[in-house]
């Protein structure tokens, strides 16, 4: 039997965002036939950092592959549905919240039939008893269907994310392929917030930057972009706020752009010291993502941090996405046999 090439690998990406696991999916080999997502600013960045990229800017419940995109089947299905209902700060509604597009990924993969799905949510969805059924649920669709479904949460800082940020990932592969492994990681720490940006942080002219680097000595607290309708102004919750404000950074806004050389660093002026500390710009956040440098967000500085804030960083969507990509390249344990 002729093994998969990684370019005969494609896959349709809903709920696609500023692109953080579609980089992940694509580095690890897979020609995205489609990229299906409802918001204007994220379609807008999608586009302009890949021309190429076939974008559909619209309602997941209105997209239907074949007329929309024509596509019949594809071998990954990938995305990253809204989390909010099922967040702690969503209120966990869970399926009875109106946001909740999981139903609308089971309705593609009983269309499209991948080969594989990967979905990425909270942990809580993955970890909350309240949320048992739901997980049974999704087992008892997708194994209906003829797929072998794993649940797995995930730590960027495991994967070289300057950043504490555990999410669900929920993995389902075709009964008759090998069997789907998680990516083990690196269980050394990855590099401090310092270390990452105190390039960007001196290339405004601050000569202060190298002392702030050396405070900064520590993983970024979990990085969230609020929902559609609040947050995304600044860098989280009080409990956030105060984790960076130990960092020398001030969570209680973005920049508009990195501090200049008048910039005088100040310990203990404001409420836990923020005011006195440099704030981010939503490019650094996007460093903290682990995004690519040369990425380009589009639109206000409060819709680039909020897909920034809200992607899943495409280095744990690499690692996923290459161990899947593993599996589908290699005969099926049934023609194996």
């Amino acid at each position: 039997m002729t093994l998969l090439s990684s370019e005969n690998l494609t896959s349709l990406e809903i709920c696609a965002g500023g692109g953080g696991q579609a980089i992940g999916v694509e580095r690890a080999g897979f020609r995205h036939l489609a990229l299906v997502e409802r918001k204007a600013e994220a379609c807008a960045t999608l586009r302009l950092n890949r021309p190429s990229w076939n974008v559909i800017e619209k309602d997941l419940r209105e997209f239907e592959p074949e007329r929309d995109a024509g596509i019949s089947t594809v071998d990954l299905l990938a995305g990253g549905v809204p989390c909010t209902p099922y967040s702690i700060a969503g209120a966990q509604k869970g399926a009875a919240d109106e946001r909740d597009l999981l139903p609308e990924a089971l309705r593609l993969t009983e269309t499209l039939r991948p080969r594989a799905v990967m979905l990425e949510n909270v942990k809580t969805l993955a970890r909350s008893r309240e949320f048992l059924q739901v997980r049974n649920q999704i087992t008892d669709t997708l194994g209906d269907m003829g797929y072998e479904v794993q649940f797995s949460v995930l730590d960027a800082q495991n994967f070289g994310v300057p950043q504490t940020r555990q999410r669900t990932l929920i993995v389902a592969i075709q009964k008759g392929l090998r069997g789907f492994q998680w990516p083990l990681g690196s269980w050394e720490l990855p590099q401090t917030v310092g270390e990452v940006l105190e390039e960007s942080m001196q290339s405004g002219g601050w000569q202060g930057a190298a002392e702030w680097a050396r405070l900064a000595n520590g993983i970024a607290p979990t990085i969230v972009g609020g929902s559609e309708k609040h947050g995304g102004g600044d860098l989280g919750p009080e409990r956030a706020k105060n984790r960076w404000a130990e960092m020398a950074v001030n969570g209680n806004s973005t920049a508009a752009q990195v501090p200049g050389p008048d910039f005088v660093l100040q310990h203990g002026v404001g409420r836990g010291g923020r005011k006195g500390y440099p704030k981010l710009t939503p490019e650094q956040v996007a460093i903290l993502q682990g995004f690519p440098e040369d990425w380009q967000f589009a639109g206000s500085r409060t819709a680039r941090y909020k897909q920034i804030g809200n992607a899943f960083p495409p280095p744990v969507a690499h690692a996923v996405a290459s161990a899947i990509a593993d599996v589908l390249r290699e005969p099926s344990a049934d023609k194996a046999a």
